[in-house]
């Protein structure tokens, strides 16, 4: 059952009793009347592949209310390209996809490369940053959401209670993140935000003191959910983090650019489920252990741009903390899941939390040795005033694609 608890720095929208769909649909539609709504949906061709995706577009064929439907698709051919069309042609609603890996949008990055502005390195962001790209020169949104496509328990009512937030006329935020609980399979899941994210910020807390941003990321029950809604207008000053701290540096553009109280949280489900990262303990390049590294930089370039000083001895001094920090927590989180009914591997956990530790002094060396990295794309409002052409190009591409 929900609570109404409030934390004070971010608004939390609960779902206390139960609102029909078909209710939320019915405003929705009204709202969509004067504030038209795109969805944006990063996918790579792979996902074209399961079944997530085709119980996904089920669910969307009923939202009426989507104005326009922006699919970024990534890894895929020619051939892989013309299938895509023809899956993605099930939907009622208008929609376009952009092929990534095609020759017009890859003509398109280059011209971006040689004037220093083009994503550094393929994946969910670059993905997302020309999705961004596409609504702002398709000039038919005024709310923009996105979510990703591997969601196994994907239902209609999490867009509509994502969207609501941002599209009722008679509320004042702009910017809304979806949370739930990472419940599946009788095991308590969500490794990353409870074992990495949670306890490093507690530890940032106690190590480098009391920070107004921290506080802003602890008022987030999932920061790591995929999910957000947010105002078209804001769209063209947001930088997107090329790696994986996407989530992440999109909470930090938003504390950057708005107020506090434009920003809202909201629980979209009961449970989620999505496609696991394996830990790749041996592979620092892939799954969780990448995860965490590029999420812990995302977090210390956030702190220093405030006015951090970082040291080696600092890191050497957050890493214990965080350590301590954790293992309480992985205690705490045994006992919730034990009287719920659920599972843990405490000694999977511990090994996690080992690696995450390991990874923070890493991620630590590494903003200290490359202090001019500049790991965000630059923002679209940026691009527009070295290339005023280029959004006109890229939707010229996708229709061409078309």
């Amino acid at each position: 059952m929900a609570d109404f608890h409030q934390n004070g720095s971010v608004a939390t929208l609960h779902n206390l009793t139960r609102v029909p769909l078909d209710v939320i649909e019915q405003q929705l539609r009204a709202f969509s009347s004067t504030r038209k709504i795109s969805l944006v949906l990063p996918s790579l061709f792979s996902e074209l592949e399961g079944a997530a995706l085709s119980g996904i577009l089920d669910e969307l064929s009923g939202a009426d209310y989507i104005n326009h439907i922006i699919i970024g698709l990534d890894r895929a051919d020619e051939e892989q390209f013309k299938f895509a069309k023809q899956y993605f042609s099930r939907l009622p609603q208008t929609h376009d996809i952009l092929w990534n890996d095609g020759s017009r949008l890859k003509a398109i990055h280059s011209q971006l490369v040689d004037v220093g502005l083009a994503p550094e390195e393929a994946g969910k962001g670059r993905n997302v940053w020309y999705c961004i790209g596409y609504a702002l020169a398709s000039q038919n949104s005024d709310v923009v959401a996105l979510h990703d496509c591997d969601i196994v328990t994907y239902s209609r009512e999490m867009l509509a209670r994502l969207i609501y937030p941002v599209s009722n006329p008679a509320f004042p935020y702009q910017f809304c993140k979806g949370y739930y609980p990472r419940v599946a399979g009788g095991k308590l899941n969500g490794r990353v935000c409870r074992l990495l994210v949670s306890p490093l910020l507690m530890a940032l807390q106690k190590t480098c003191g009391h920070h107004n941003y921290l506080e802003y990321l602890q008022g987030f029950r999932y920061p790591l959910a995929g999910e957000f809604a947010m105002r078209t207008s804001i769209l063209p000053d947001i930088r997107i983090p090329s790696d994986w701290g996407l989530e992440i540096g999109v909470l930090s553009e938003v504390w950057r650019n708005l107020s506090s109280r434009s920003v809202c949280q909201v629980d979209i489900s009961d449970a989620y489920d999505h496609k696991h990262q394996e830990l790749s303990k041996e592979d620092a390049s892939r799954g969780l252990s990448r995860m965490s590294v590029d999420i812990s930089k995302a977090l210390f370039r956030k702190l220093a741009t405030d006015g951090t000083v970082f040291n080696q001895e600092t890191f050497r001094t957050l890493k214990a903390t965080y350590y301590r920090i954790a293992l309480d927590l992985i205690e705490m989180y045994h006992h919730d899941a034990m009287m719920n009914g659920l599972m843990t591997d405490r000694h999977q956990e511990e090994e996690a939390v080992e690696l995450f530790a390991a990874n923070i002094v890493e991620a630590g060396n590494t903003f200290l040795e490359n202090p001019m990295e500049t790991p965000f794309i630059p923002n679209w409002s940026r691009v527009q005033s070295a290339d005023p052409d280029l959004l006109r190009n890229i939707y010229e591409a996708v229709q061409a694609d078309k």
